[in-house]
């Protein structure tokens, strides 16, 4: 998984690929976990904080990113960040099935 900041430290977006490999497609549920925890925060950045995000949605793969201008907002750094240290908290649990890479934006 991929998380980016901006030059400001930021959440800018998150994007992950593949599967975890804990067990059979359809059955890993480390992979299940970090899908429906992305999912919540695509939700929540769309119900919840009402902004516009962008991203895709494809089998194995989910790339959101959310406005420069909604970074500042509370609601939207609670979501986002609350999803990337429960990924965060999995990785740790998991280390040989997810791997975080915090990439930096020159935005912000």
């Amino acid at each position: 998984m991929h998380v980016r900041r901006d030059s400001r430290e930021r959440l800018a977006s998150f994007f992950a690929t593949g599967h975890t490999g804990w067990a059979d497609h359809g059955e890993d549920i480390v992979c299940a976990a970090v899908s429906t925890l992305l999912q919540a925060a695509w939700l929540g950045l769309i119900e919840v904080a009402g902004i516009k995000v962008d991203g895709s949605r494809k089998s194995g793969v989910l790339s959101l990113t959310w406005p420069l201008e909604a970074r500042d907002d509370a609601g939207v750094r609670a979501i986002v960040e609350t999803v990337a240290r429960s990924i965060g908290d999995l990785a740790k649990q998991y280390p040989n099935h997810i791997s975080i890479v915090t990439e930096r934006t020159q935005d912000g």
